[in-house]
């Protein structure tokens, strides 16, 4: 089978496509027939050797994606073969033909959503299910701010808000980026690239603040932050490209909590919860991801070049 191979750590260009063995599952282990994969954020902090955890090398990237069950080990119960799902989490890698993966980590995709919308799953919307209602245990109507709210997580994070009744300012940089953030439901949506936006979000809370912010650029933005907040305010944070400098009088008088979100820190039990609930999400149409641009599985090296353009809006797939 073809896949994407990383035989050393280093810019996206160290990917290349090669013929490897066809896995074979074993105990509750099952082969999924891979229609798209997902790129995140987290793929190219590993590849480029930058992460905490580092695979073995040689590795085969990818953690999200969406096809069919091509064969089944004894031990799966749940899955059989030609069942459609969503995978979030692979032994193998997703960037292939095929990936291997743990029953716990594969899902029933619905028959309404594609399979570019099932590879959108896993990491992004796993992960703003986990700061809003697992971290931040956000309540219906609460005011969310998304900092960041074109991307991935950032439309996960809005799908998923609007659906639990919250009030959602969200923040894109540019004029195309505001109008796709209106097409989500979006109530109030600013250009963080303007330099009085935070004053702007305050005048649009008539002075309060907000409940909430969800959080994927904290080196940048963590400081200002806990200057809107509320009293009793959250700060989740999902993503930091860096350390950054607060004034803690500000968490202190306003009693704010500042918090931190990693997937990867989830329980089995939490995982169960979560995929519960995106499952019911998906099923009833509150939840619809939204693909941004499709690359060859050859091209990977190119999406992860524009994966890390902040301009980008919806996920970005690859297509085996």
């Amino acid at each position: 089978m073809k896949a994407i191979v990383v035989r050393q750590f280093g810019e996206p260009d160290v990917m290349k496509i090669e013929d490897v063995p066809l896995p074979q599952p074993r105990g509750e282990e099952a082969l999924v027939a891979v229609k798209a994969a997902g790129t995140n954020p987290v793929d190219t902090y590993i590849r480029s050797g930058q992460y905490a955890k580092k695979p073995k090398l040689p590795y085969t990237p990818g953690m999200d994606g969406a096809g069919t069950v091509e064969a089944v080990g004894p031990g799966v119960k749940r899955f059989c073969v030609g069942d459609r799902v969503y995978i979030a989490g692979s032994v193998s890698g997703t960037y292939a033909e095929y990936a291997l993966c743990l029953e716990s980590t594969i899902h029933a995709l619905p028959n309404q959503v594609s399979f570019e919308q099932g590879a959108s799953i896993g990491v992004p919307y796993g992960i703003a299910y986990k700061a809003l209602f697992q971290r931040a245990l956000a309540q219906p109507g609460e005011t969310v701010l998304i900092h960041g709210g074109t991307g991935g997580v950032g439309v996960a994070a809005i799908q998923l808000a609007r659906s639990h009744g919250m009030y959602i300012i969200a923040t894109a940089g540019s004029d195309k980026g505001l109008k796709f953030l209106a097409t989500q439901g979006v109530h109030y949506a600013i250009n963080h690239r303007s330099e009085d936006h935070f004053e702007q979000i305050m005048s649009n809370t008539n002075g309060v603040g907000v409940d909430l912010v969800l959080e994927l650029a904290a080196h940048t933005n963590l400081g200002r932050d806990l200057k809107i907040l509320t009293k009793g305010g959250r700060v989740v944070v999902i993503g930091s490209r860096g350390p950054v400098e607060i004034d803690a009088r500000d968490a202190m008088s306003r009693d704010a909590s500042i918090l931190g979100a990693l997937l990867f820190n989830a329980s089995n039990e939490k995982l169960k919860s979560i995929h519960a609930a995106l499952g019911a999400g998906l099923e009833n149409g509150t939840l619809k991801p939204v693909i941004g641009q499709k690359f060859p599985l050859i091209e990977a090296s190119l999406a992860h070049k524009a994966l890390m353009n902040s301009s980008a809006h919806g996920k970005m797939i690859l297509i085996p």
